[in-house]
């Protein structure tokens, strides 16, 4: 029929003392808050409301004694608490409506059947049943589910609820997201890890400590913040340089080598190397600290220039030059320059055997290159000295 005023047809049963069921569905109903208060009559225990215009205020407007309610297909948004003390009531059908969430049972204490199929819910609560502890049945099903870490509780629940879920599992789908559409709710699953935020952040926060942990560890062993200083420092002395004589920064070479030693090994280049080198046939340039460096200028500036001015660095490796701070400066840009010159300009004199134990974490460069690079070796006897003093001036061979 036509009928509109949820109100007036209740003022129509209330002298009606024997109704107890009234079929009031396809029609116009609707209730206004604003309205009297309805008056149903007492005996009415069984009322179909489906198929109208009814909002959320028709709870207002309820028989106080109804057992059987079906409010299907209206425009319900949701079921506010302490909006009505229906006591008696079993059955509620709240399918094809606009419901949110599923509706509490504060007033509803005797509720045992519950139909909100074909809402809008997208994480239903997963209290329900703790909240509804009567319910037998819950038909849920054919909702635009969200599957995300909300729904997982959920999920839980229908695990926990001995079979009340109505329609389960074909009639639970996810809906949201998209690469989750058409996903049966038993198939989905997430790890706790990523559901849980505290958990996560506990677990981000220790992985973070154990990286910042190992990454310290490294550097301390591998004195990284060294080679930081040190390249900050190179690239400064090269700036510096550029900008004060850029017309010099074509490379000019003045020496046939560049020696780096311990000063405690500084009696055998005095009396052997620097002798037998300067002397005699193919007189070979040498580069000494002692003697080339420029007043005025920074260690570090002097290294650098000296090694740019040289064809080749002779490095005389023995216990003392791993113990000098200074010999590891000089091998440090030396190994910088053979990479980015992808030159071949180290020469490794080995005076002494160096036992590996003895040298530190932060020469592993220096133990890279002695695995790698052919060294000559000082012989103790004398006959040999000669063939090396052949090799290491066919070494630095040049034409300056």
């Amino acid at each position: 029929n036509k009928f509109e005023s949820l109100s007036k047809v209740s003022f129509m049963t209330s002298h009606m003392k024997l109704l107890k069921y009234l079929d009031m569905s396809n029609n116009l109903l609707s209730h206004d808050a604003a309205d009297v208060q309805c008056r149903w009559a007492k005996s009415l225990t069984e009322l179909d409301l489906s198929a109208n215009q009814l909002t959320d205020s028709v709870f207002e407007c309820l028989p106080v004694n109804i057992q059987k309610l079906n409010l299907q297909n209206n425009q319900i948004t949701s079921v506010a608490k302490g909006m009505a003390e229906l006591k008696s009531l079993k059955e509620l059908n709240l399918a094809s409506n606009r419901l949110a969430d599923l509706p509490g049972c504060s007033g509803f204490t005797s509720l045992e059947f519950l139909n909100v199929e074909m809402n809008s819910i997208l994480t239903p609560s997963a209290d329900f049943f703790q909240s509804c502890p009567r319910v037998r049945e819950l038909q849920a099903g054919h909702n635009p589910f969200k599957c995300s870490c909300e729904l997982q509780d959920f999920i839980r629940l229908e695990r926990h609820s001995g079979g009340k879920l109505f329609g389960w599992p074909a009639a639970y789908m996810c809906e949201y997201p998209e690469d989750l559409r058409g996903t049966q709710l038993k198939d989905f699953h997430l790890t706790e890890l990523a559901c849980n935020t505290t958990l996560l952040l506990v677990t981000a926060l220790l992985l973070t400590l154990v990286l910042v942990a190992v990454v310290a560890f490294l550097c301390i062993y591998l004195d990284v913040l060294w080679y930081v200083r040190m390249t900050w420092q190179w690239t400064q002395t090269k700036r510096r340089a550029w900008h004060n004589h850029p017309e010099e920064q074509e490379a000019v070479l003045q020496f046939h080598a560049f020696i780096s030693y311990s000063e405690r090994d500084s009696l055998w280049v005095k009396n052997e190397l620097i002798p037998n080198l300067e002397k005699g046939e193919g007189c070979v340039q040498l580069c000494q600290h002692e003697r080339n460096f420029i007043p005025g200028k920074s260690i570090v500036e002097n290294i650098i220039n000296c090694m740019e001015k040289s064809y080749k660095s002779i490095f005389v490796l023995s216990p003392n030059f791993v113990q000098s701070e200074w010999c590891h400066y000089e091998l440090y840009f030396a190994h910088h320059k053979l990479f980015s010159e992808n030159s071949n300009s180290l020469i490794l004199i080995l005076l002494e055997p160096i036992p590996p134990y003895v040298i530190p974490a932060r020469y592993h460069k220096l133990k890279a290159l002695m695995a790698k690079r052919t060294y000559l070796e000082w012989p103790k006897e004398r006959s040999k000295r000669a063939l090396f003093w052949a090799n290491l001036r066919a070494a630095i061979s040049i034409n300056l």
